[in-house]
């Protein structure tokens, strides 16, 4: 359909986490093309915040109505006529999905055994209106699943609504294959015209899990002395895994995280240390106060745990739960 304004994302983030993006810029042409850069762009900077998906579409509002207002300004520039984006986040050691929406299609789930779904999730309102709240769902997903995001060209044509267009759907992704390359070109071969007549973004997300071989926890009790026990059990841990070599950067990671943990952190402090494609140190803890780097002066007895985690660390930041929040550090896994 030319240039236009869909785009799809695949953005890691902390904890071996992954967000899934799809949107849509409603229009043709090289002012949607830029407005859905613009629009990307902002997506990837945003979730560097870490931010949870509906507080991620709110900012995405602000900036649409934003660039509304200033191109409303000029008379040189068309408005943008209406924006939609669906932003999920995928946890492989909870094997939870959390997403939300603004004015786009809902997501479509294949179960293990090759049911398809459409699970409900609050539409809410398209992006650029302002001063509406969006609403956040948390799926479970098995192992084996399937995510399949998409924009409205993909369903909605000018003889048919969407609800036949999400009926017709539904049956091709029931005979699809089992792998996301394969759903993708039956549902393009099921769905996708001769010719066009608007812009189609497709996602296929199969999901995977981190099971307990590669996830190790402990509670850690609110006492100083407790930071030994976290080198010893983890380095236990790093030996089972084969990572003897990390041994000594993690232990230095951890000891530093935990005892600010328990010196800052409040009442619970817990670790989890996560073997995926990096080794993932992560320390959470009921304090909402986000740690700062700082550079010690040589008389500082103090003040040089953090820049000693970033200097061992690969990447190292913060997010915040409804419980506290989550210090991480990551490391490259041999």
């Amino acid at each position: 359909a030319g240039v236009g304004g869909d785009w799809f994302d695949v953005l890691p983030l902390s904890g071996a986490r992954v967000a899934l993006v799809v949107g849509d810029v409603v229009g043709h042409g090289l002012h949607a093309a830029a407005t859905m850069g613009r629009l990307r762009t902002a997506v990837h900077n945003f979730t560097a915040l870490d931010l949870p998906p509906d507080e991620l579409l709110g900012l995405l509002d602000e900036l649409v109505g934003r660039i509304d207002q200033d191109e409303a300004a000029d008379d040189s520039s068309a408005p943008v006529t209406g924006a939609t984006c669906l932003y999920a986040i995928y946890d492989p050691v909870a094997g939870s999905c959390v997403m939300a929406r603004a004015g786009h299609p809902p997501p479509a789930l294949i179960r293990p055994d090759g049911t398809v779904e459409f699970p409900e999730v609050p539409a809410g309102p398209p992006l650029g209106l302002g001063g509406l709240p969006f609403e956040t769902t948390e799926l479970r997903l098995a192992e084996g699943s399937r995510l399949v995001l998409y924009t409205d060209g993909l369903v909605e044509d000018r003889l048919h609504d969407i609800d036949v267009g999400l009926e017709q759907l539904r049956r091709a992704l029931e005979t699809a294959g089992e792998t996301p390359e394969e759903t993708c070109r039956t549902v393009l071969d099921a769905r996708l015209p001769d010719r066009p007549g608007d812009d189609i973004a497709l996602l296929v997300a199969r999901t995977r899990t981190l099971g307990p071989d590669q996830v190790a926890e402990w509670d850690v009790p609110n006492d100083p002395a407790a930071v030994g026990e976290v080198r010893s059990q983890v380095t236990r841990r790093l030996g089972e895994w084969g990572l003897d070599e990390l041994v000594f950067t993690t232990e230095l990671i951890l000891s530093e995280l935990v005892t600010n943990a328990i010196r800052y952190g409040g009442e619970t402090v817990h670790v989890r240390v996560v073997r995926d494609r990096s080794l993932i140190c992560e320390v959470f803890d009921s304090s909402s106060t986000s740690p700062h780097l700082r550079y010690a002066a040589m008389t500082d007895e103090g003040g040089r745990g953090l820049f000693l985690v970033a200097q061992l660390a690969e990447r190292w930041g913060t997010r915040y739960t409804p419980a506290g929040k989550v210090i991480w550090a990551e490391q490259p896994a041999p």
